[in-house]
This record gives structure tokens, sequence and C-alpha cells, in this order.
């Protein structure tokens, strides 16, 4: 089984005008997706269930009030804490390539996760989320009704590729090269898709009119310099491109002993 079939893109349009097309993530990989986390959940839960049966032994109402109270916790918090702490995943998303994010490409928001996971009570409905894929395969988005409200998509995340480097490196010094421990943090910080996003900029710079690139790399810049990770003095003198073009530099080759760079 194919869990790609039928898979479309969706185009976003960010409010600084940048346009990108991003595949949804299809039913089957959602599907997979929430019985891998489900199956985690139930693992969880019965570790839980094994020290409470103790509890249970002395104090049986108690022990019981606990047990479900528990259960009601794990379920809600497995699905919000993962998908805070990893960028719009769970354990079920990660292992099927798949992530929640903002619908309107905008940064994904904590409440947008708490409400879209506390939908999940009438998602389920009435069982093995009928309600919800129903929802999904009849929305052109297919958004659960979770995602309406929160008005987040689930998307297939792209296996970010090695660049051919012969189109990147113009034989000058990057100054960001120097300072290994700052790209690693930037990796961490940067998700895949804005990664992605820099690299085909760079690599199709030439496909845009002198205006539409001067703008796309504007927007790029000021959206990686919010993140704060390198020191102004490493940035004096670079426009917007040459500073995404070292970014992409030390967000994709890690061989730190090579000294050629971009400016």
């Amino acid at each position: 089984m194919n869990p790609d079939a039928s898979n479309k893109a969706i185009r976003i349009t960010t409010p600084e005008g940048v346009s990108f097309a991003i595949p949804l993530a299809t039913p089957i990989r959602r599907l997979f997706a929430v019985l891998i986390d489900l199956l985690t959940i139930s693992f969880i839960t019965n570790l839980v269930m094994t020290a409470f049966v103790a509890i249970g032994v002395v104090f049986a109402d108690f022990g019981i009030a606990l047990y479900f109270l528990a259960t009601f916790i794990i379920n809600l918090g497995y699905f919000i804490y993962l998908e805070w702490k990893m960028k719009g995943k769970t354990l079920g998303k990660k292992v099927m390539g798949i992530r929640v994010m903002d619908a309107d490409g905008l940064r994904l928001q904590f409440s947008q996760i708490v409400i879209r996971n506390l939908m999940r009570a009438i998602d389920q409905l009435p069982l093995l989320y009928l309600v919800g894929g129903t929802t999904s395969v009849l929305n052109r988005k297919r958004k659960r009704l979770g995602d309406l409200v929160a008005n987040t998509i689930v998307v297939r995340q792209e296996k970010v590729r090695e660049p051919e480097w012969d189109q990147l490196q113009t034989g000058k010094y990057n100054s960001f090269r120097k300072l290994p421990h700052l790209a690693a943090r930037l990796r961490q910080m940067s998700s895949p898709d804005e990664t992605e996003l820099a690299l085909q900029a760079i690599l199709r710079r030439e496909d845009f009119t002198p205006e539409d690139r001067i703008e796309l790399f504007a927007f790029l810049a000021t959206h990686f310099r919010g993140y704060r990770v390198y020191p102004e003095e490493t940035e004096i003198g670079l426009t917007d491109e040459q500073y995404i073009r070292n970014l992409v530099e030390v967000l994709f080759q890690r061989d730190s002993k090579k000294d050629a760079g971009v400016a």
C-alpha cells in the first residue's frame, strides 16, 4: 500500500507575499501516525496503571478515580506536549514523515495545538476517528474538525536533500563557518521546510525577476535574522542574498574542515 497515493499539495502565500507549495499528508499516513501514537499512549497508560494497582488495593475508589484522571491527562498531554516540543510532530507523525503547521504558513502557536487536540474528543466519535476522518476526506485541505477550528493543516515532511555545492559556492570567505556551535543551534531552530525554502531560493535565484529576487531574499533574511543566532558583526557588509547563501552553506554542509565558503 502506497501511503502517498492521491497525494496533493496546497499553495501557501505568506503575509509578505512569498508563495510556496507544500504536499498535504495523505489520510493513510495520518491513520498510521495516529495508530502509532495510540499504541504509544497505551504503553504509557499500562505503566501508570501498574503503579495504581497498589493504590487501588488500599483505596479502591480513589485508585479508580486517579487512574481515569491520569488516563485523560496522558491522552491529551501526549499530543499537546509533543506537537509543541517537536514543532508539530508526535512520535507517530515523525515516523510517518508528517507534521502539523499553521494553515497560513505562520508560526504554529501553542493555542492552536491545544485547540486542535481538545477537538479530538469529537473527531474520535463514534469510533476510530470516524468523524475526523470523514471530515478530512471531504475537506479540500484534508482538515479534520480540530484543524478547521485551530486553522491548522497536516503536511508531508519533505526530506531535505544535499545540494549541489558548485551551484552555491563562490570561493569567498564565509564568516558563519567559524562559529559551528551557532550553526548547530540554527539547525535546531529552523524547520526542514524553512531550510528547504532557503535552499530553493538560492538554487533558483536566476529564475526570478530582479524585483522579485530582492523581495524574496529580503523576506528570508528578515525571517532568519529573527532567530538572532549570529552576532551582528558577522553580518557586516552582507546583502540579504549573501546572508542567505551563508546560512544555506552552514545549514547543509557539515564538514567543518573546509575553509572555502560563500560571502
